[in-house]
C-alpha cells in the first residue's frame, strides 16, 4: 500500500520506478581491483603511499567519490534517505575482498555531534549497522568526536589535513573493521585507528563506500 501511495523513487536521480534506476547503475564509477591496499587509490603507491604511517593497516572502498556513488552519499548525508545505508552496505559486501570482512568488529568513523542531532542519525553508524545484517559480523559504535568541530563535507583539503580529536568510550579487543561513508584524506581514519589502537586492540583496517581521487 506505501508503493502505491509513495512510489519508490532512484536515490540518485530521483527519477520514479527503482531505488537506483538503470542509467545510475550504469554510472557507478567502480574501482578496479588492482591498487593500493594501503591508502586504496587506483595507483601503485610505493614508498610515496600518501596513507604514509597512518595508522590503519588497510583501506578499500568499491567506488570513486563521483557521479551516482557522490548523488547517494549526498541522499544519505543531506536529505536522509537512509535507504542508501542499507545499498552501500550491499555493494561493499559483495565486492569486497573475502578476507577483508572475514572477521573482526564493525566501528563507525563518529560525525560531527551537531550534525547527527539535526538529521537523528549518523552516517557512517547507518553503514556500518546494514554492513552487520550481511556480513553477521559484530558492530560497536565505541568512538566519540571529542570536540565538535566543523563538518568535513567542503572543507579545504588543508583542514582536512587535521587529525580530529577521537575517543573511545569502550575498551575492544582483536581485529577492528572502520567503517565510513568516504575515504578523503585518510586523516579520521587515522585518527580513529590510533585512538583504538592506544585503547589496547588489534589490527586495524578501513572500509568506506567511496574514495576521493584527489
Amino acid at each position: 500500500m506505501l508503493d502505491l501511495l509513495l512510489p519508490p523513487a532512484c536515490l540518485a536521480c530521483r527519477a520514479p520506478g527503482e531505488l537506483l534506476c538503470r542509467g545510475c547503475r550504469g554510472g557507478l564509477p567502480w574501482l578496479p581491483p588492482a591498487r593500493c591496499e594501503r591508502c586504496g587509490l587506483p595507483t601503485p603507491c610505493g614508498a610515496r603511499c600518501p596513507a604514509g604511517e597512518a595508522a590503519f593497516e588497510r583501506s578499500w572502498a568499491p567506488v570513486a567519490y563521483d557521479g551516482t556513488a557522490r548523488a547517494l552519499i549526498h541522499a544519505l548525508k543531506l536529505r536522509a534517505l537512509t535507504a542508501a545505508a542499507d545499498l552501500m552496505a550491499a555493494q561493499i559486501a559483495a565486492g569486497a575482498p573475502a578476507e577483508l570482512l572475514a572477521a573482526g568488529t564493525l566501528v563507525p568513523v563518529p560525525g560531527n555531534p551537531r550534525r547527527r542531532r539535526a538529521r537523528g542519525f549518523d552516517p557512517a553508524e547507518a553503514i556500518a549497522r546494514a554492513l552487520r545484517r550481511r556480513t553477521a559480523l559484530p558492530m560497536r559504535p565505541v568512538l566519540r568526536s571529542a570536540a565538535a568541530g566543523p563538518a568535513q563535507a567542503g572543507a579545504a583539503r588543508a583542514q582536512r589535513l587535521r587529525r580530529p580529536a577521537i575517543a573511545v568510550a569502550r575498551q575492544l579487543r582483536g581485529r577492528v573493521i572502520l567503517v565510513d561513508d568516504v575515504h578523503t584524506t585518510g586523516a579520521t581514519l587515522d585518527a580513529c585507528a590510533r585512538a583504538l589502537k592506544d585503547a589496547g586492540t588489534g589490527p586495524v583496517v578501513a572500509v568506506t563506500y567511496a574514495r576521493t581521487l584527489e
